[in-house]
C-alpha cells in the first residue's frame, strides 16, 4: 500500500463525505465488505481445492 499519512486519508475520507453523502456511505461500505468477504471464500476454495489436488497427486505418486 502507498505511504498514506493522516493528512491523506482525511482528505480522501471527506471527498468519499461530500461525493456520497452521509446516507449512502453504510451501505456502501455493507457493499464494500460482502465483495471482500465473497472473495475471500472464493480464494479460501481455490487454495482447498489446490491442497486436495496436491494430496490427490501424492497419494498416486506413492502407489506407484
Amino acid at each position: 500500500m502507498a505511504n498514506l499519512g493522516m493528512p491523506e486519508l482525511i482528505i480522501i475520507l471527506i471527498a468519499i463525505l461530500v461525493l456520497f453523502g452521509g446516507k449512502k456511505i453504510p451501505e456502501f461500505m455493507r457493499g464494500l465488505g460482502r465483495g471482500i468477504r465473497e472473495f475471500n471464500d472464493a480464494k479460501d476454495n481455490v487454495k482447498r481445492e489446490l491442497q486436495e489436488g496436491m494430496k490427490e497427486k501424492d497419494s498416486e505418486t506413492a502407489t506407484k
